[in-house]
């Protein structure tokens, strides 16, 4: 977090002071991909996915969320290269970060056919962090500087209505939208794999790829944990039910059997020291 605005600059100064900062380029990248994503909203409305305006649209909250990702995964790189400390894990326990994981899958977005879906997990973590950023950091550059301590005393501290009420809408919302995101991430995945189906363009690779960063975020997020446990209880009443051929049972049991193979054969945690996987700060 930056450091508070130096009550003694002027209104321009402090701007200025804080424009210069990389934080404030992290800022803008969220808030260019919430413009872009809004934007091609409007696009997708009219059904004109394919139109210019809407591919640059697309296209840029991709470059966006490369651009903010790009930075925490620097800021951290530069932090760890001043502490002479290092990454547990190798190769791995780098590709175990969450910055890491979202800012490789925001590339393979980029160059990829369209997936609308794919924007909105993006959006939702964007508008949160510029809705912190915007309490933290610009609000108290627009405030008028606080009034002087007394003397022995200390300084009052300034308040702002609309920070106090930002604030209270990140703590009300901040769960429940990553759980969206979670189911999200879910949605996307099924939405691949009938792309897969249907051998569309680039969709098997885009399977592979999706498919390794689900199964790293499952190991990360509690959200996404459980969102596949309701996909899974949901689809055992589903298929549980009277009148449900017995073929399909032993094809959900065979499914159930495969991806618990799969979770297992791909257990992170077996090449990664228990440092534990890095959060998701961007």
């Amino acid at each position: 977090m930056s450091p508070p605005p130096n009550a003694n600059m002027s209104l321009q100064e402090r701007l200025l002071h804080l424009a210069k900062t990389l934080q404030f380029a992290w800022f803008v990248g969220h808030m260019t991909l919430i413009l872009s994503t809004v934007r091609y909203g409007f696009s997708w409305l009219r059904m004109n996915y394919y139109g210019r305006m809407a591919q640059i649209s697309y296209r840029t909250s991709f470059v966006a969320a490369i651009v903010t990702y790009g930075i925490v995964v620097y800021k951290t790189q530069r932090a760890r290269a001043k502490t002479g400390a290092r990454a547990s894990g190798g190769l791995v326990g780098q590709l175990s970060d969450e910055n890491v994981q979202y800012l490789l899958m925001a590339l393979v977005w980029l160059f990829s056919p369209q997936y609308p879906l794919a924007l909105m997990p993006y959006c939702v973590y964007s508008i949160f962090h510029v809705a912190t950023y915007t309490r933290a950091n610009l609000i108290p550059v627009f405030q008028a500087p606080p009034t002087p301590a007394p003397e022995g005393g200390v300084r009052p501290r300034a308040s702002s209505p609309l920070a106090d009420r930002i604030g209270h809408f990140v703590k009300e919302y901040y769960d429940a939208s990553m759980s969206v995101v979670a189911a999200l991430e879910l949605l996307i995945w099924v939405r691949i794999v009938f792309s897969a189906m249907l051998f569309q363009r680039r969709s098997w690779i885009l399977l592979g790829l999706y498919t390794a960063f689900l199964r790293a975020r499952y190991s990360q997020s509690s959200h996404v944990q459980t969102s596949v446990s309701h996909l899974s209880a949901r689809i055992d009443s589903l298929v549980g039910a009277q009148g449900t051929p017995p073929v399909a049972r032993q094809v959900w049991e065979s499914t159930k059997s495969g991806v618990r193979q799969f979770h297992d054969a791909t257990d992170m945690g077996k090449y990664v020291n228990a440092g534990g996987p890095v959060k998701k700060t961007s």
